[in-house]
């Protein structure tokens, strides 16, 4: 089984919510980036933010973080019904990277992922590149990360 025909171009698959809280914001930030608006909140209201919110690269990982658990549950589900899962390989890279919206102690993030074109890679015969459109949309409906990814699969 391809990628895309379990997920056709066009079709957004949510993949897991992740709420935000300072705890996190604050650990993932002293380890990976520790600027005081994401490590201090009496700090962060004195930035442009006005409040202690999450590293751009943290909402990534959370993209990351619900795209294994929906993937690892995926093969499970399919390997139950006999069938094959497309076997994804690893990324080839993104681009377009965009954070739109501080993510905020408190805020729900609600994670997205959409095949949007899938192709042969012409120098590995039988390996394809996966292009994607990936999201997460905070509780208000307000998208606060984009980007475009890539993904080997193997036939």
């Amino acid at each position: 089984m391809r990628l895309f025909e379990l997920s056709p171009p066009g079709k957004k698959v949510i993949t897991g919510t992740l709420v935000f809280t300072a705890e996190d914001i604050v650990r993932y930030a002293k380890k990976y980036d520790p600027q005081p608006f994401h490590v201090d909140a009496e700090a962060a209201r004195n930035y442009v933010f006005g409040g202690l919110c999450a590293s751009g690269w943290h909402t990534c990982a959370g993209w990351m973080k619900t795209y294994i658990a929906y993937w690892q549950k995926e093969v499970a589900r399919l390997e139950g019904e006999g069938l094959a899962a497309p076997k994804l390989g690893p990324s080839a890279g993104f681009k377009k990277l965009q954070w739109l919206k501080p993510v905020y102690a408190g805020d729900s993030v609600t994670y997205s992922v959409e095949l949007v074109e899938t192709r042969p890679l012409m120098s590995r015969a039988g390996t394809f590149i996966n292009m994607t459109v990936c999201d997460g949309v905070n509780q208000n409906g307000e998208t606060v990360m984009r980007y475009e990814g890539t993904v080997l699969e193997f036939a």
